[in-house]
């Protein structure tokens, strides 16, 4: 790849990576169903007015934003709300590609190769560990299982953007973003009660409205679009391994910016689940590697 090819995917990276230490801020200020209505009115409009709809039919761009775009984040908000690290969240979120696997081939009778099993189980025991660490450190029980409950509906997702096929990424995550508002609203009204909500937006404080910028703008506007640019340009065997540095980022910027201390116990599942996650990414490269005598 170009030299501007590389510095656009370092952003993207950091970009999602902090991701998960904005979204700790927001909800200092902002509750966690608002939080997402806020963000994805701001990717809706008016971005609408000026990006194309995408040629996919309604259902399929229903479906799209209720799983990615509505399903995620209402459980990873409420995750990171719960009290989920959020630099764990960044890892644990990563447990999609797995999900993905799985859903696949239960739904659509996919072959599940050596290579996803042995990621599959390595990613387990990381996330087994992740889940059962005690200590000063010890992740809640509610904010591991959202958390999870976020990556299922990632992995629920990618089916859809499979069966949609090529597609402007851009204009996907625009026309999608018209989905979550009034679910997320509706929550926010049930959940989280009026008197809440007339609070937080009569007085944001800085940190939650820059916060919902970053999520609406970097973190979903800039991050999509330049990545499925890359996407278009580049292979995607080439392109979808450097998603991997993503947690990466999250556990770091986390540490430096919140200060969040992990265990030795969670530190060690995080390096597990990595393991497993390239075990997963790597291993088609490794059974097509080419046999010497």
């Amino acid at each position: 790849m170009a030299l501007k090819d590389w510095l656009a995917a370092l952003l993207v990276i950091v970009a999602w990576g902090v991701n998960f230490v904005v979204i700790k801020v927001g909800l200092h200020g902002v509750p966690p169903m608002l939080l997402g209505a806020l963000r994805f009115i701001l990717v809706a409009f008016p971005a609408v007015l000026f990006v194309p709809r995408p040629q996919v039919p309604w259902t399929r761009l229903l479906a799209y934003g209720a799983t990615i775009s509505l399903g995620q984040f209402v459980f990873l908000f409420s995750a990171i709300d719960a009290g989920m690290p959020a630099g764990l969240a960044s890892l644990v979120l990563q447990a999609q590609a797995f999900f993905t696997v799985l859903l696949a081939a239960a739904l659509f009778g996919e072959r599940m190769h050596w290579y996803s099993l042995a990621g599959l189980a390595v990613a387990a025991a990381g996330l087994a560990m992740i889940g059962l660490s005690g200590g000063a450190g010890r992740v809640s029980t509610l904010g591991f299982g959202l958390t999870l409950c976020a990556a299922l509906c990632w992995a629920g997702g990618n089916l859809v953007i499979k069966g949609i096929g090529k597609v402007d990424p851009l204009g996907l995550v625009v026309w999608g973003a018209l989905v979550p508002p009034l679910p997320f609203l509706a929550l926010s009204l049930w959940l989280e009660g009026a008197p809440r909500i007339t609070a937080s937006l009569a007085s944001p404080g800085v940190d939650s409205v820059l916060a919902v910028f970053y999520l609406a703008y970097v973190a979903t506007c800039l991050g999509y679009g330049l990545w499925g640019r890359l996407l278009a340009h580049h292979p995607v065997r080439q392109i979808a391994p450097l998603t991997l540095l993503v947690p990466v980022v999250g556990l770091v910027s986390a540490r430096l910016l919140l200060g969040e201390q992990l265990t030795p116990v969670q530190w060690a599942g995080g390096l597990v689940v990595m393991l497993g996650l390239l075990v997963n990414v790597f291993g088609p490269r490794w059974r097509a590697a080419p046999q010497t005598a």
